[in-house]
């Protein structure tokens, strides 16, 4: 079963594309399932939620000053980069939204999966992700506003309520569900990336399925975008880590977390406010940060750590 699970996951990139090219060649299949994405994505957080302890959020405090680092670059770099993409290849308003929103987003669950991949530090990339995913419930609506609400009106607190339904409720169902330990959680651990997987390439398949008609119109420029988005990400997390001294474990730990965001969050937003085609953003990043993560793992693992700078 073990090793299942492990061969499975580690051709989450193919099922992606795979499914992705067929959603695109038969959207009948999809097209309808979209009321699906929301209930996928809170299997995906309370997924997550059972790999958590109370203890875990401990780390927050002890490692305060990365943490705050991490959530400043998480919500200041990649809303900013995703604004500043938009205007620079002039993304139509509709497909605009989703791009910002995807910024705005927090650091997604795959983070912590590719951070174990590239030797990072895993104990401090579920501590961001946690973080920024509780602060996401204020941050992500409120940034939002900031770089669109002068020009569309935003249901903020409609944004909010539904983000604490989609993500803090689920998250909090698994950590107490892990904590009380009355049944054998390693068993179910063990199922767990095969079932985050599944869900997200339900998610990206759903998406391509309701949108199959627009990817040849705006499929191209907003995928550049996406890749752009990803990759400055990264770059600058790394950059400014390494800057500031930090060592190349922490480095790559923030690297990782700033540039994978959780774009099935940012999708499921975008459709039940703005409709599917704002939700191309989010697929297309669901699906190349899904490619590029496990290639900047491979690179990391094979590449000796240098000494502490």
């Amino acid at each position: 079963m073990k090793h299942f699970v492990a061969t499975s996951t580690s051709l989450f990139p193919l099922w992606v594309i795979l499914f992705s090219f067929w959603a695109f060649l038969e959207p009948q299949h999809w097209s309808n399932l979209s009321f699906l994405i929301i209930p996928l994505l809170s299997l995906i957080m309370f997924s997550m939620g059972l790999t958590l302890k109370v203890e875990d959020f401990f780390r927050i405090f002890k490692n305060f000053k990365i943490i705050y680092l991490g959530i400043l670059l998480q919500f200041l770099l990649m809303p900013l980069l995703g604004f500043l993409l938009v205007k620079i290849f002039y993304i139509e308003q509709i497909l605009g939204l989703g791009v910002i929103l995807v910024g705005c987003a927090p650091g997604g669950t795959a983070s912590n999966v590719i951070c174990y991949l590239a030797k990072g530090d895993v104990a401090l990339s579920i501590s961001l992700t946690v973080c920024s995913t509780v602060l996401a419930v204020f941050f992500m609506p409120l940034l939002f506003w900031l770089y669109t609400g002068s020009s569309i009106e935003i249901p903020i607190f409609q944004m909010m309520i539904s983000i604490f339904k989609i993500v803090i409720i689920p998250v909090t169902l698994g950590i107490i569900l892990n904590s009380l330990g009355f049944i054998n959680m390693e068993k179910i651990k063990l199922c767990l990336p095969l079932i985050a997987v599944i869900a997200i390439v339900f998610i990206i398949t759903i998406i391509i399925g309701s949108n199959s008609n627009q990817i040849f119109k705006h499929g191209p420029k907003i995928f550049f975008t996406v890749v752009c988005h990803n990759l400055l990400g990264i770059f600058l997390g790394f950059y400014l880590c390494k800057k500031m001294n930090y060592t190349e474990k922490i480095a790559r730990t923030l690297a990782i977390e700033v540039g994978m965001q959780n774009s099935g969050l940012a999708t499921a937003l975008a459709i039940k406010y703005f409709g599917p085609l704002s939700a191309l953003a989010g697929a297309f990043f669901s699906i190349w940060h899904n490619i590029s993560g496990p290639i900047l793992a491979s690179f990391w693992k094979r590449k000796n750590f240098k000494n502490n700078k």
